[in-house]
């Protein structure tokens, strides 16, 4: 469970296409509604990154149409999660799923719970949230390792991660129609060059 079906070949093409670079930062970035992650922030007493841009139709204010999730652990860990979805065949079906996750206090990967059914029988074994680690991406201030088997939300996803200041934050976005792995990576890039920081207040 949680690995994408994605060639090798296919991982090769996009980290060959630039992976380890990045674009020049977007000017004027302008966080959606800051007061919503300004409110996150102050909750969990430490920074968090706000999406300046999300594919269209998305937008990055927490308790918009679009965040179905809002969560914040005892950890402090949080998850926000924008969905858009589209039933019906063809073109006219589709997603576009975003995460973001914040990690206050550790810096090292989580660990998740997956489900294996070997000879007719079910078990669980604990495997890393993230995994299959294929090179990075950088962004102003981020270096991020990409991640194509991944766990939990980000099952189906391709998931950047990175550390800031004792933390770690990840941005993870679906391999799902009407987008294919190359167009996710391409996403992803442009959404980390769009992330604000925003530091709890004093």
């Amino acid at each position: 469970m949680g690995r994408l079906a994605i060639p090798v070949l296919a991982v090769a093409i996009a980290l060959g296409a630039g992976a380890a670079s990045s674009a020049a930062p977007p000017k004027g970035l302008v966080c959606p509604n800051k007061a919503s992650w300004q409110k996150l922030a102050d909750r969990i007493k430490a920074p968090v990154y706000c999406p300046a841009w999300l594919p269209d139709p998305l937008v990055g204010t927490i308790g918009n149409r679009w965040n179905n999730i809002n969560s914040v652990s005892p950890d402090r860990s949080y998850l926000e999660s924008f969905v858009w979805q589209e039933t019906g065949g063809g073109a006219a079906g589709g997603e576009l799923h975003v995460n973001l996750r914040g990690y206050p206090g550790r810096t090292t990967i989580p660990i998740c719970n997956e489900i294996n059914t070997v000879n007719g029988k079910t078990h669980t074994v604990n495997v890393p949230c993230f995994a299959d680690p294929s090179g990075t991406v950088r962004a102003p201030g981020i270096v991020a390792t990409m991640y194509t088997v991944n766990q939990d939300a980000d099952q189906w996803h391709v998931l950047l991660a990175w550390r800031h200041t004792g933390g770690l934050y990840t941005l993870s976005e679906h391999v799902a129609p009407p987008l294919d792995f190359d167009k996710v990576v391409a996403y992803l890039k442009q959404e980390l060059n769009a992330l604000v920081l925003i530091k709890p207040t004093a």
